[in-house]
């Protein structure tokens, strides 16, 4: 049987947009739909937005995704900053506020900046704390998604085994969702620009290298959570640099945007970026070195998933082409040409709100999951912001009534 929550969907990807179109679609009764119907518009996930046209007699009302009723408080957290947003049900933002802050000054310090910063951004929107359905925070680590616990990271000492979820329930008891930076910012730039594409890889260069891989619209997390760790596979095991891993050769102690800086002799992979916008020769022959040796895997990562896209995000997409020459000499040298006859290689369309938007992506896909739906449904008005939980598994889909 079709429920109150699968028809919610039937909405979202515009397989319909009237009751008669579900009527139609599902085969049920124009009673039982009715009543499916009436219960999301009273619930506030659905709303009449207008008429369609008609071939005759009274028009029928146009069905659509509420997305102004509930909120997503997001958290972007890299090595080097802290980003969170306030955005609605369709990923959009409504409030935004983004500091310089090392992940590294622990899980304490970070987590109490973050409950501070969302409560200034409802603050802001005069929006009140009932309204939040679900949180979401991504981090430059591997995280257990049923507890919301950080598995490792190399960046984030101090980390390892912290409850995320439970660190944020005393403000909103709603779902807490974690995620690995460098898989939100694939969902994001996924949602936001290639969603026609079946697969798609990011990779993600700042301080450290992380990848994030999108196929069919779902993100791929591997076996024991850890894929897109391409960072740390060693190149060059007679290199003297040692990675933050402790091995030395890999790629990251090669290719990363603290790599480059440590080699030029600047502070971080910004002050990098920094000079090859100013025209500095060494560094960027040096960036264009880096590419070409991070090329090096991603040209097998192209032959093993055959992407349509890959994307460069992180602080060396902003040296613009210069980075990204490097990736497409060694990608384009070493790689069939049949497995890169359509293939795109692009720097980031959302740059830094990257992250925002896929964490916001991931909550949105959540909390609107027919589980999640036919369960706030079941509880009643009371519970109109959804069942709490510290994490989900995620297939995306793309919808009609959301973009980023």
């Amino acid at each position: 049987m079709l429920t109150a929550g699968h028809i919610l969907q039937l909405i979202r990807d515009g397989s319909c947009r009237t009751r008669k179109e579900l009527i139609d679609h599902t085969g049920l009764s124009r009673s039982t739909i009715t009543d499916r119907v009436d219960r999301l518009i009273e619930a506030g996930y659905i709303h009449e937005s207008g008429v369609a046209s008609s071939g005759g007699g009274r028009p029928p009302s146009v069905l659509d995704i509420d997305a102004a009723n509930r909120l997503v408080l997001v958290a972007d957290l890299g090595a080097g900053h802290a980003h969170v947003a306030l955005t609605d049900l369709a990923a959009r933002p409504l409030a935004e506020e983004r500091v310089e802050m090392r992940i590294e000054l622990g899980p304490e310090a970070v987590l109490s900046w973050v409950r501070q910063a969302f409560q200034r951004l409802l603050d802001r929107t005069g929006r009140p704390r009932s309204q939040v359905c679900g949180v979401g925070v991504d981090l430059p680590g591997s995280v257990d998604h049923t507890s919301g616990k950080v598995i490792r990271s190399f960046l984030m000492p101090g980390w390892d085994d912290h409850l995320i979820g439970e660190a944020l329930r005393s403000d909103y008891d709603v779902p807490i969702l974690v995620e690995n930076d460098a898989n939100a910012m694939a969902l994001g730039e996924w949602w936001s620009s290639w969603r026609r594409t079946r697969a798609l890889i990011l990779v993600k260069v700042s301080t450290g290298i992380g990848t994030g891989v999108i196929l069919d619209g779902g993100i791929y997390r591997g076996a024991e959570e850890a894929a897109g760790n391409i960072g740390h596979v060693r190149l060059r095991e007679s290199d003297d640099r040692v990675c933050t891993c402790g091995s030395r050769g890999c790629v990251a102690s090669l290719a990363s945007g603290h790599a480059l800086a440590t080699d030029l002799g600047q502070r971080s992979s910004r002050d990098v970026v920094r000079l090859v916008h100013a025209g500095d020769p060494t560094a960027i022959a040096r960036t264009q070195e880096a590419g070409r040796t991070l090329g090096i895997l991603l040209a097998t990562a192209v032959s093993l998933l055959n992407p349509g896209v890959l994307v460069l995000a992180g602080d060396m997409a902003e040296t613009g082409e210069h980075y990204l020459t490097g990736i497409r000499e060694s990608v384009y040298s070493r790689s069939l040409p049949y497995t890169t006859r359509n293939l795109e290689i692009a720097t980031s369309s959302l740059g830094s709100r990257a992250g925002i938007v896929g964490t916001a992506v991931i909550v949105m896909e959540h909390v609107l999951s027919p589980e999640a739906v036919d369960a706030a449904l079941a509880a009643g008005p009371q519970s109109r912001r959804g069942p709490s939980g510290a994490g989900a598994r995620l297939t995306a889909r793309p919808t009609t009534d959301a973009t980023a």
